[in-house]
């Protein structure tokens, strides 16, 4: 008799693929703005064919469908601003439809995958070559406390047991995290007192654990009520101690370095290399000829965030959609500093590469979409199929190069035809 065949494991549901994404993307590292997670979809669906987009445009919505995907992703929200309605007869209300009809969740990660270990800029940083990155604008760890408490000796275990389970001792992938020494406790029982050890008006001394283990301020109340339940004492001795805010591994854009320094014409190939083609292809403001390394990176819109890259100490900023005015400013200030210290180059000012807007942010959708498969099959051994959109959603369809005629010359730097 022939074995009978495996079953056949199910495909993971919208809810577990939306708990690795947010795992990835925390929704709460996203501006306060913004409008991430997910958009539509029944939580119980299974999902088996993932689509992952720049944006949710109508030809992205009809590739999905096409394709017979479960669940869209895309970096841009689709209801970013408040509507007070999906009706069928606006643009984005007949794009929900169409999605529900057919099947089709929506999913966003927009800030929070910028921010996030291994998003969008850390993509766009390693596509374009930097290594040792770290973030422009790093987001803080969340606030912690330090709980020091001490507990007669032969409860610590318990002590420990009950704060992890309330969300104490939580340190990257570890868990239960604690540190423990002994020693001598002493104390007068009053009149009114029932002590767990002791006599009322005698000095009694007890061999004591001091238990220390961090835990997320916003769990202090769940924590504090936890060890008065553990603690055997009447009136247990502890402190809660307010860490400081430290910065963290995650957050707006990133800073690496070139293996080695090129030209900023040679750096401008790289990144054309690197991205989508699309019509405005790659703007420079500098000098071609002069060497860079250090490189600050914001995908999406970045000029708002000169402030930061000065900081920072790049060379040269890579990002999209900048605007005349205050990319012309940062222009204007490196040349009068150069004029004030008598230096050539920047001067301090870093040189601009600008891309567009949906090329900046494409080299995400390949990592999020190995990412999430590997996510998925590490616990269950079950994964999703996934795509990158070979839609290009870049608004701009054409570009008309100016008639030959004489024209002011360029500031420093040269042009490139």
């Amino acid at each position: 008799m022939s074995p009978a065949p495996a079953e056949r494991e199910l495909p993971p549901t919208l809810a577990t693929v939306v708990a690795n994404l947010d795992r990835r993307y925390p929704p709460g590292t996203a501006e306060d703005w913004d409008a991430v997670g997910l958009v539509c979809g029944d939580p119980v669906q299974h999902v088996e064919k993932v689509l992952f987009a720049v944006d949710p445009t109508a030809d992205v919505v009809e590739e999905a469908l096409a394709w017979g995907a479960d669940l869209l992703v895309t970096h841009h929200p689709l209801l970013l601003r408040a509507v007070h309605s999906v009706a069928a007869t606006t643009f984005k209300g007949a794009l929900l439809h169409r999605l529900v009809r057919g099947g089709c969740a929506l999913y966003v990660a927009h800030t929070n995958a910028d921010a996030a270990d291994d998003g969008v800029a850390h993509a766009l940083a390693e596509a374009v070559g930097l290594q040792d990155l770290r973030p422009l604008v790093p987001l803080h760890q969340e606030a912690l406390d330090k709980v020091v408490a001490l507990v007669p000796d032969g409860h610590a275990e318990a002590l420990v047991t009950a704060l992890s389970t309330a969300g104490a001792g939580e340190l990257g992938s570890y868990s239960r995290c604690a540190w423990t020494t002994t020693g001598v406790g002493t104390f007068v029982p009053g009149a009114d007192a029932t002590p767990f050890v002791g006599v009322a008006g005698q000095v009694e001394q007890v061999s004591e654990t001091r238990v220390e283990m961090i835990a997320p301020r916003r769990l202090r109340d769940r924590v504090v009520a936890a060890l008065r339940a553990a603690h055997p004492y009447e009136e247990p001795a502890f402190d809660v101690l307010e860490t400081a805010a430290l910065p963290g591994s995650v957050g707006t854009g990133r800073v690496g370095v070139l293996p080695h320094p090129v030209t900023l014409g040679a750096f401008g190939d790289q990144v054309a290399a690197a991205l989508p083609a699309t019509e405005q292809g790659v703007r420079i403001a500098g000098d071609l000829d002069m060497l860079v390394r250090t490189v600050a990176v914001v995908g999406g819109s970045g000029d708002s965030l000169f402030d930061a890259v000065r900081a920072s100490g790049a060379d040269v900023y890579l990002t999209a959609d900048l605007r005349h005015h205050p990319a012309s400013e940062l222009r204007e200030r490196a040349e009068f500093e150069a004029r004030q210290t008598g230096a050539r180059g920047r001067a301090g000012v870093p040189y601009l590469v600008d891309v567009a807007h949906f090329a900046s942010e494409w080299p995400w959708l390949p990592r999020a979409a190995r990412a999430l498969e590997a996510d998925l099959r590490q616990p269950a051994g079950t994964t999703v199929e996934t795509r990158v959109s070979t839609r290009r959603t870049d608004p701009w369809t054409a570009r008309i190069s100016s008639p030959t005629r004489p024209s002011p010359p360029a500031t420093s730097g040269g042009h490139r035809p």
